[in-house]
């Protein structure tokens, strides 16, 4: 079944789902942040199929989430090493986790705990206004057409209404 592209929409959630919005690429990701980088290892852990493994990590290292690096050559075999645009993600994911602990859970509550280093506190993920750290609730929020929509479809009269 052929999906939809989400790539050229002027979303920038739309576009990140149209790269990471199945069900194995976040996991892929994840894998990734508990230090797995071979191939094999990553098929192991998630259980996933290998022609699907292939697929996913092909994509992520297109489109620049992922370096691949020789580290045999007979015969070939790679690491998949995140690159920045790739451990930029930790974030979504550590929100992610935050989320299904609060309402997926249930009582035996997290599966897995985040431990921040720096100061040696167990922790989870917040998400905060940039500039005044106060929480960002949807209540407490509201959007704008930025620089990066297309003119020709803020004149929409739909478009017009959502954001003013």
């Amino acid at each position: 079944m052929r999906r939809t592209s989400l790539a050229h929409w002027p979303c920038s959630i739309a576009r990140a789902l149209d790269l990471l919005g199945d069900q194995w690429t976040p996991l892929v990701l994840r894998e990734a942040f508990y230090g797995v980088r071979r191939f094999d290892d990553f098929q192991s852990s998630l259980g996933i199929a290998r022609n699907t493994l292939t697929e996913r990590l092909r994509r992520l290292v297109d489109e620049g989430l992922f370096d691949k690096r020789a580290y045999q050559d007979d015969p070939p075999r790679y690491d998949y090493v995140l690159t920045d645009k790739g451990r930029d993600f930790y974030g979504v994911l550590a929100a992610m986790a935050r989320w299904g602990d609060r309402w997926l859970s249930g009582d035996e509550g997290a599966p897995v705990v985040l431990h921040h280093r720096t100061c040696g506190h167990d922790t989870h993920a917040e998400v905060v206004c940039a500039a005044c750290r106060e929480p960002l609730r949807a209540e407490d929020t509201s959007s704008h057409l930025g620089p990066g929509y297309p003119s020709r479809l803020a004149e929409r009269p739909d478009v017009r209404a959502r954001f003013g």
